[in-house]
């Protein structure tokens, strides 16, 4: 047994090295199995979900995915990653809401819901206090290419890339030069990354939403676009 998991550990690193070779830097395909609560290898709780919520992965035809569904709640997941954001600046995703939390609005507090947010997070000491995300978000009412600062948080930026229910049920692509869009929200050098969060929240709202999540990844060069 201790063979087999050495055999499939190189393996895994042949290929994580393999795609850094080739300017890619994998965040997830979630193609591995769930463990404890549904919750890929390689990432934690970055808060507990309810009894009514979930987290699992699945697969659609060909494509893995990552689902979140929050009742009335709050939580995500954090994977920890260290590097430099100028070596790899560009993060690509997918992902399919199909049910946005009802009036959720980052713009205001007490409505400040999302079934899909995506954030890099950039640690700076003291980090509890000081730590930089920049968030990528699909909101029920506010326009895509609203941004600005977390009503929850001062060093959290966020930039609107999807609302509505126009793409509801659609897996969407993304891709963001986070180096670029880190400088222009925060008008600084960005410090090296320290983990990708995926999360979702209902709460404010008293609703519910439900979020699927595609392979994720950086690279070092702007992927080509799909036809």
């Amino acid at each position: 047994m201790r063979i087999l998991m050495a055999i499939i550990f190189c393996l895994f690193w042949m290929g994580v090295s393999g795609a850094e070779e080739k300017g890619i830097l994998p965040v997830d395909s979630f193609s591995g199995a769930a463990g404890e609560k549904g919750i890929p290898a390689g990432w934690s709780l970055e808060k507990e979900p309810g009894s009514s919520s979930k987290i699992s992965v699945g697969r659609e035809q060909e494509n893995y995915f990552l689902h979140l569904l929050s009742v009335d709640d709050s939580f995500g997941l954090k994977k920890e990653m260290e590097f430099d954001i100028r070596k790899y600046p560009y993060l690509s995703w997918r992902w399919k809401a199909t049910q946005l939390p009802k009036g959720g609005d980052i713009r205001r507090r007490d409505t400040d819901d999302q079934a899909g947010q995506v954030y890099v997070i950039f640690p700076k000491f003291p980090t509890k206090l000081n730590s930089r995300s920049m968030g990528y978000i699909w909101d029920s009412t506010a326009p895509v290419g609203a941004s600005g600062t977390s009503t929850a948080y001062s060093k959290m930026k966020y930039l609107v890339l999807q609302s509505g229910v126009s793409r509801v049920g659609q897996w969407v692509p993304e891709t963001r030069n986070v180096y670029e869009d880190y400088k222009k929200f925060f008008q600084e050098e960005p410090p090296q990354v320290g983990a990708a969060v995926l999360y979702i929240n209902s709460q404010h709202t008293k609703s519910s939403a439900e979020c699927f999540f595609g392979e994720i990844y950086f690279s070092s060069k702007a992927p080509k676009a799909t036809p």
